[in-house]
């Protein structure tokens, strides 16, 4: 885990996040362990989900034709542009379906939001929409879909929310982007800034259960590409797989063009470019999350760009954030980020929908 930073030190300014209505973190009684929110967030039971959404598939990439599915939910025409958009990006070996993604979905939407799930390449069972494997540098997918939605729409205003290696795509495409409309704000929950670090730290032993889950996955997906796509890939002289850092080297940096595994992380990471930023964006980290590291010069690159909120806390884990709070509030990360969010929603927006209109 990251070494322990004194209460006293953690960075969260309490002005701002007053401002944005979030409060302290206090975790679930008996859940202070990381590697015990980290799990229990996986499986607690959350209400159905009940959100009608729309199915679209967006081309990212019109090169080789490569394809995302994103799942829509949107506002009544006549209020769609000027309402807040949010384009969801999940994790590591995630998808559209993941519970987190799916529970800030029904946040956002009764927050009066438009909702795209967005699937990155391959995610999903989506394998067949594209030739290539999906990796954490491909911020210009993410950025794909919000130039396709907002040309469709003529959104005024977007907001990217990631989560793990969501969280760097998202980060990563902000500090490519600059301050161009439409893009207006940006949430994180646990992002993977500094690939490297994190990469190396789910081979510790602690953290071996987690990086075989991940192994078992990617995989499995490698496999099911070579049958897709054989004049692409092979799998024979492979070799045998056994840390995350070795499937990046002899897989990711093969098939997508990186000369190897520290030459991906160092490209793909979002930690060059934040200093960059330059909308609002609101950093949430715990540092009990068992496999998510962060290098002290990223940190202080953070804390010095005055666009970026970074809350962090002593617990939450991996993207959990259980809280003793009752009802939806027990999933404070998720309450946080919309709570964040609604400051970029007008009074004119926030009076229409108190009029059902």
């Amino acid at each position: 885990m990251s070494p322990e930073i004194p209460q006293n030190e953690l960075h969260a300014d309490a002005a701002e996040m007053l401002k944005a209505g979030l409060p302290p973190f206090k975790p679930r009684r008996g859940l202070k362990n990381g590697h015990l929110q980290t799990i229990f967030g996986n499986y607690l039971p959350r209400p159905p989900f009940l959100c009608p959404s729309v199915a679209e598939l967006v081309e990212v990439d019109p090169q080789d034709g490569s394809r995302v599915k994103c799942f829509c939910n949107w506002q009544p025409m006549p209020i769609r542009a000027r309402c807040l958009t949010v384009i969801l990006v999940h994790g590591l070996e995630g998808s559209s379906e993941s519970r987190y993604i799916k529970g800030i979905t029904a946040r956002a939407w009764a927050a009066g939001f438009n909702v795209v799930r967005m699937n990155m390449r391959n995610c999903g069972d989506t394998d067949e929409l594209t030739p290539t494997l999906y990796h954490s540098g491909l911020s210009s997918d993410v950025s794909a879909v919000m130039r396709h939605y907002a040309g469709r729409f003529g959104l005024e205003r977007v907001a990217l929310i990631g989560y793990s290696m969501g969280g760097n795509l998202v980060l990563k495409l902000a500090g490519e982007w600059g301050s161009a409309a439409p893009l207006c704000a940006v949430a994180t929950v646990c992002p993977a800034i500094d690939l490297a670090a994190g990469s190396d730290a789910l081979h510790e032993p602690v953290n071996r259960g987690y990086e075989w889950h991940f192994l078992r996955g990617l995989m499995r997906r490698f496999r099911r590409k070579a049958a897709l796509f054989p004049h692409i890939y092979v799998t024979d002289g492979v070799g045998t797989i056994r840390s995350l850092r070795q499937f990046d080297d002899k897989i990711v940096a093969r098939y997508c063009g990186f000369r190897d595994a520290d030459d991906y992380y160092y490209r793909a990471a979002s930690a060059r470019v934040v200093d960059k930023i330059e909308v609002p964006t609101l950093i949430i980290r715990a540092l009990d999350d068992p496999f998510v590291r962060m290098l002290p010069e990223t940190r202080a690159a953070l804390i010095a760009n005055p666009n970026i909120l970074l809350v962090e806390t002593q617990h939450g884990g991996h993207c959990a954030y259980l809280s003793r709070d009752r009802g939806d509030d027990i999933h404070w990360a998720e309450a946080s980020i919309i709570r964040y969010l609604m400051r970029f929603v007008s009074a004119t927006e926030v009076a229409t929908r108190s009029n059902g209109s």
